[in-house]
């Protein structure tokens, strides 16, 4: 065996994902009070409860509205792909804060949590009485996120943003795309995304400034900030030129080549910056002239000699079949690897290996296969426990647990109408048609 394969199976040894629910999780004993709603907010929680903080989700009576987010109005089970995918291993209680009673409820679960987290419109919490300043009188050490399309305070604040807002407002959508076209979005929400992830950091980093000071803080995030930082070069080459950062469709204007080709049964991307791989990219093209020409990659960035390197390409790439070039760049040392669908990575082996994949059988909604948060950790890994549920799934589970309120207590909250759960009328409020009444809940 040599020493690469050693390494590797060590490696998966280490990594082993039948022992994910064996090992301990990094932020057990973390409490997250989360206020969100969409999927900016949420996201970031999910972030959270995936390495095994306690997320408690609270959901006003028409509860989250990506619980009517969905492709075309598809509905699993009366759920919303929307909703599931960032809304994995939280506790859901349905309140509205704006109840007084309700009010009082969430200050007692302030005073023994950690993180309290909301993407409302900004100042909505002060309106409720629920303030950083209010809370950190009760709680000294509570850490608040308010995370909002443009922050709370500026010329922009309150503001309605999206995703799709953010990626034009934060300068991502006027640098993607083609030259002769106009501006393009990304295809997914990857605005939400990416700033759910930095909410999540600077939670954690807030959380350790907090075990070595005893404080909490507050921490304000503006998502398009978060768009605008994503934007590698482009503000220093704009400083100092002057000039807008083109669009450039797939083309990388720092680095030649790097792009995308049209094959005959597919596309395929190919890079070979240093001059090792550009040289092997030449000769499989039996293109040393270009080599010749343009060994130096900075020589090769000039806009005449990438167009020309780049046409070079496109026309022996048109010729080849997607896994020949992927054979091609592994034998001569430069990167090509085809454009996989969904499909193709859903199914992907070196996915479901690594566990990038993972299976799991959900007590509400049966089996499901999924996406899981990307960092490895070889002692304390993230893993999917559960699904998103229906609303107030766990209201007795939470209040019974943590303030030890007695069940006949929190029942005559739900008749008040302080608490609620799934409106029977809603069905992507609701359990799949076929639930016992049973599976999944959860016990104190």
């Amino acid at each position: 065996m040599d020493n690469n394969q050693a390494f590797q199976d060590y490696m998966k040894n280490m990594f082993n994902i039948n022992e994910l629910f064996e090992k301990p999780e990094p932020l057990k004993g973390v409490r997250v009070l989360e206020v969100c709603y969409v999927l900016l907010g949420p996201a970031a929680c999910d972030y959270l409860a995936e390495f095994g903080a306690e997320v408690i989700k609270f959901e006003g009576q028409k509860g989250d509205q990506m619980r009517f987010v969905t492709p075309y109005g598809f509905f699993w089970r009366n759920m919303s792909p929307g909703m599931e995918i960032e809304n994995h291993n939280k506790y859901w209680v349905g309140m509205h804060l704006g109840n007084p009673k309700a009010k009082e409820i969430f200050l007692e679960l302030v005073k023994k949590s950690d993180v309290v987290m909301d993407n409302l419109t900004p100042g909505r919490m002060a309106t409720w009485g629920l303030s950083y300043k209010e809370l950190k009188e009760i709680n000294p050490r509570i850490i608040q996120l308010h995370v909002s399309g443009y922050g709370s305070w500026g010329p922009w604040t309150g503001r309605t943003s999206y995703d799709a807002v953010a990626q034009s407002m934060g300068a991502l959508s006027s640098i993607s795309g083609f030259a002769e076209r106009g501006p393009i979005k990304s295809g997914v929400w990857i605005a939400d995304w990416i700033a759910g992830l930095m909410c999540s950091i600077a939670v954690m980093a807030a959380l350790n400034y907090r075990e070595r000071t005893g404080e909490g803080q507050f921490i304000d995030y503006m998502q398009v900030e978060n768009v605008i930082r994503w934007l590698d070069w482009t503000w220093l080459y704009t400083f100092k030129t002057g000039e807008n950062r083109p669009r450039s469709g797939n083309r990388d204007l720092a680095i030649c080549p790097s792009d995308l080709f049209d094959c005959v049964d597919g596309w395929i991307a190919i890079a070979a910056f240093t001059e090792e791989e550009f040289n092997g990219l030449c000769k499989a093209m039996n293109r040393l002239d270009l080599y010749e020409k343009y060994a130096d990659p900075v020589v090769r960035l000039k806009d005449e000699n990438a167009k020309e390197i780049l046409q070079a390409i496109d026309e022996w790439a048109r010729s080849k079949r997607v896994g020949e070039v992927e054979e091609i760049g592994s034998k001569y040392g430069f990167a090509a690897s085809g454009v996989l669908n969904t499909k193709d990575v859903y199914y992907s082996e070196h996915c479901r290996e690594r566990g990038s994949i993972q299976e799991c059988d959900d007590a509400v909604y049966g089996p499901m296969v999924e996406p899981c948060y990307p960092p490895r950790l070889s002692e304390t890994p993230s893993r999917l426990k559960w699904s998103c549920r229906p609303l107030g799934f766990d209201n007795e589970y939470v209040f019974t647990k943590i303030l030890g309120m007695k069940l006949s207590k929190v029942k005559k909250l739900e008749e008040e109408g302080v608490l609620f759960k799934w409106n029977p009328e809603v069905p992507s409020h609701c359990p799949p048609d076929d639930w016992d009444g049973k599976r999944g809940i959860k016990y104190p």
